[in-house]
């Protein structure tokens, strides 16, 4: 009588991928590159955060962007169009997230080599995207007020992996059902490591500590 195997085939593709994170890592250090993977759910502000973000810091440092997405390029023209910095669309072709392949095809693309600052935006997903490393100096993520202060509990991965958790939409904090305590408390349960910077992109509170966090990252990262 036949047997079946079973076969676990996610520790050879994640270990696999993980080792092309790292050598794309190292070389956007020899070049002096700084690659941050920005993560969220759809719809908690990316686009509007690094608009903000950009804007404050483009006089200072050389930025690009790169926009993925399973089939558009709204967010890409939207960051031209309201900043003026380079954007690149990443079509996934349905992919939920981006892995390490996936960004260095894109990086190779432009001459990356020029910026100091490129942001990868991530497809908009709380669970595939924290799963893969892209390769990118830093990971950051998203989360709206809009969502909820439990997250951190629902989604323990991508908050464990942030280096930087960005509470956007604190202007419409009110209207919902959100702890900004209970939140913070929630991320250092996940996280203790985690920055965390609240913001609001209607009346650009945060954004000069946010554009300040960055400035010193980028300092740092070049200097050492």
């Amino acid at each position: 009588m036949g047997q079946v195997r079973t076969i676990l085939l996610e520790k050879s593709v994640f270990a696999d991928n993980d080792a092309r994170a790292d050598l794309l890592r190292k070389d956007l250090k020899h070049k002096g590159v700084m690659l941050v993977n920005v993560m969220s759910s759809p719809g908690a502000g990316k686009t509007s955060t690094l608009t903000s973000l950009i804007n404050s810091i483009k006089d200072k440092v050389k930025i690009a962007v790169m926009e993925a997405d399973i089939d558009s390029d709204v967010d890409a023209n939207t960051i031209v169009k309201n900043t003026g910095v380079d954007s690149i669309q990443l079509h996934t072709g349905g992919m939920c997230h981006l892995d390490a392949d996936m960004t260095k095809e894109g990086l190779d693309a432009v001459d990356y080599s020029k910026y100091d600052l490129i942001f990868l935006e991530n497809v908009g997903n709380l669970v595939c995207p924290a799963e893969f490393d892209t390769g990118a100096t830093m990971d950051i993520m998203i989360l709206s007020t809009s969502e909820g202060d439990d997250k951190p509990l629902k989604y323990p991965l991508i908050f464990q992996k942030c280096d930087l958790v960005i509470i956007s939409k604190i202007d419409a904090m009110k209207f919902f059902t959100f702890d900004m305590n209970q939140c913070i408390e929630n991320i250092n349960y996940r996280n203790k490591d985690a920055k965390i910077i609240p913001i609001s992109n209607k009346t650009k509170e945060g954004i000069d500590e946010l554009a300040k966090y960055f400035l010193d990252k980028i300092k740092l990262y070049k200097e050492i």
